[in-house]
């Protein structure tokens, strides 16, 4: 039976580490700071500086968080286990009264922590700013951007814990997290693209928006793409997307996915 006060207590320990080493305060600076760049200067190739409506805000700010949170999620949780195991204190904690999976949802849920408190705290400054100019109106829409990025971030924190799990050591886990950082930001969207273009739209052109899918960030993209009538006409993937993919219970259960599904896994192989 799993115990709650273990996992908790795990938890509370892990979020405390990130705490005193100041992770969570350099992360929210640096996301305070690209976020209100962004949100200011996003419309400079346009001409024009300055904050605009909340949907352009927001499409400028997906543009940020795709590259910016499964980055700094992968670069948190890569070291979760391996580095235990480097440091020699994994058989000690395993030699405490619980069980494997219980010491990795702990660690999980309080690098979890750290990662909402850095997120939240660097999407805040931009929330005030839009509150002032659009009121709090404004706020619902925006708060479910940040809510999609949050499980943006718990996705690839679930793969980085994954990543942590099977590697044999740190120098290998860094490098595998880099390498799942460059094939989900980068490499997909555009090798699909490229078989799409080579093969003329003739073969798999049905199939190609459920492969988004398999990408976190292009769930997240295309939460937002399809939240606000304005953001999906800035983003020409909106009319390749079938409606039926911009379903929000869909895009939901294919988030939630991605964040039990990695974990499991983890699980699965720790306990190995």
């Amino acid at each position: 039976m799993t115990d709650g006060r273990a996992i908790a207590a795990i938890a509370a320990k892990e979020l405390r580490d990130r705490l005193r080493n100041r992770w969570v305060l350099a992360v929210t600076l640096v996301f305070a700071a690209f976020s209100l760049a962004i949100a200011y200067a996003g419309g400079a190739q346009q001409g024009t500086v300055g904050l605009r409506s909340l949907e352009f805000t927001v499409a400028s700010l997906v543009s940020l968080a795709i590259y910016l949170v499964p980055l700094i999620a992968l670069l948190l949780g890569f070291d979760a286990i391996v580095g235990e195991r480097e440091r020699g204190s994994l058989d000690l904690l395993l030699a405490l009264p619980i069980t494997s999976g219980e010491l990795l949802v702990g660690k999980y849920l309080g690098l979890a922590g750290a990662l909402a408190l850095a997120t939240l705290g660097g999407l805040a400054a931009v929330g005030a700013v839009l509150a002032r100019a659009s009121g709090a109106a404004a706020l619902f829409h925006y708060g479910g951007f940040v809510l999609s990025t949050l499980l943006l971030g718990l996705a690839f924190l679930s793969i980085a814990v994954l990543i942590s799990a099977i590697a044999r050591d740190r120098a290998r886990a860094s490098g595998l997290a880099i390498a799942v950082w460059f094939l989900f930001v980068l490499v997909f969207d555009l090798a699909l693209l490229g078989a799409l273009v080579a093969t003329g739209g003739h073969y798999g052109g049905g199939v190609f928006p459920w492969l988004l899918l398999l990408n976190p960030a292009d769930v997240f993209r295309i939460l937002n793409v399809f939240s606000l009538d304005e953001v999906r006409n800035l983003y020409g993937v909106a009319s390749i997307v079938p409606d039926v993919l911009g379903e929000r219970w869909l895009l939901g259960t294919a988030m939630a996915a991605w964040i039990a599904g990695p974990l499991a896994l983890a699980n699965w192989r720790f306990s190995r």
